[in-house]
């Protein structure tokens, strides 16, 4: 019989009953973890049966968490990169801001709440000779319009003292493919960027993808070579859009500590901020 493929659910579960009492669910991904030896039945003394992890299982909930820690360092690094290389090009920038943004509600019935930015006018009453007369169309309905809370990787822009040159820009980091392609299935995650600033690009490694698997709205950097030595690329320009800071932009930056270099001449690395983002309730 061949092993059970695992899942993150099986993992989820592993972890979950390494921090219980370990009391049964008696569902199929115990059966699969039984099955695979990453977990055993064993009797608390009183009668009742009660899940315990293998070594096997500790192993793999031990090798999942520094695979995860891997991740988010070479993703962080990255990140790092990148703003050390936007702070080259004269721009102030920001890591993990918490913004609120506003979207398009499309699913919302008209009156569905009051965040719709314009009425909807009565439609005209129909004609003797059809629904709708020539002359007259019926309005579209009003799209709403709803607040949700944005958290671009790096955040930025220039450094002047007149506000239309400011060219804000989001710049979101990928270090795999399974977290770009998870990033552009949620549609109103990228309209939120979008809403914040004026250009927003997508920043990965080389190979991670094609630019042509971008929407073409949003521009593409990519870094050729290894995280500590690699050169960055553009691609492909974002579209450029009109931005004009919103006020509650200009609260977070206000209350927010933008990156700074070392100290020290000649070194790549960034400053750790101690002060956590910035929210906005």
């Amino acid at each position: 019989m061949s092993a059970p493929t695992l899942t993150r659910s099986h993992r989820s579960r592993l972890l979950q009953i390494w921090r219980s009492a370990g009391w049964p669910c008696k569902d199929g991904l115990e059966i699969d973890l039984l099955a695979a030896g990453l977990l055993r039945q064993q009797d608390d003394g009183a009668g009742r049966e009660t899940l315990k992890l293998t070594e096997a299982g500790i192993e793999l909930l031990a090798e999942s968490r520094q695979r995860g820690l891997r991740s988010a360092s070479a993703h962080d690094r990255l990140a790092q990169r990148f703003a050390l290389h936007l702070m080259d090009m004269g721009r102030i920038v920001w890591r993990e801001l918490s913004l609120r943004a506003q979207v398009d509600d499309e699913d919302a019935p008209p009156a569905a709440t009051a965040t719709t930015e314009t009425a909807v006018p009565d439609a005209p009453a129909p004609t003797a000779h059809g629904l709708w007369s020539e002359d007259e169309t019926p309005a579209p309905a009003a799209i709403k319009r709803v607040w949700r809370m944005a958290r671009p990787d790096l955040f930025s822009v220039r450094q002047t003292s007149v506000e239309r040159y400011l060219q804000p820009m989001v710049h979101e980091i990928k270090f795999s493919r399974a977290d770009l392609l998870s990033d552009l299935r949620h549609a109103a995650k990228r309209q939120a960027y979008q809403w914040l600033c004026s250009e927003v690009y997508y920043v990965f490694p080389a190979g991670v993808a094609k630019p042509n698997e971008i929407p073409t709205q949003f521009g593409v950097w990519v870094m050729h070579g290894d995280l500590d030595e690699g050169q960055f690329e553009l691609l492909r320009p974002a579209r450029h859009q009109p931005c004009k800071l919103p006020f509650a932009v200009w609260l977070a930056l206000a209350k927010a500590t933008p990156l700074q270099r070392e100290a020290e001449p000649g070194q790549g690395a960034l400053a750790d901020v101690d002060q956590p983002p910035a929210q906005l309730s």
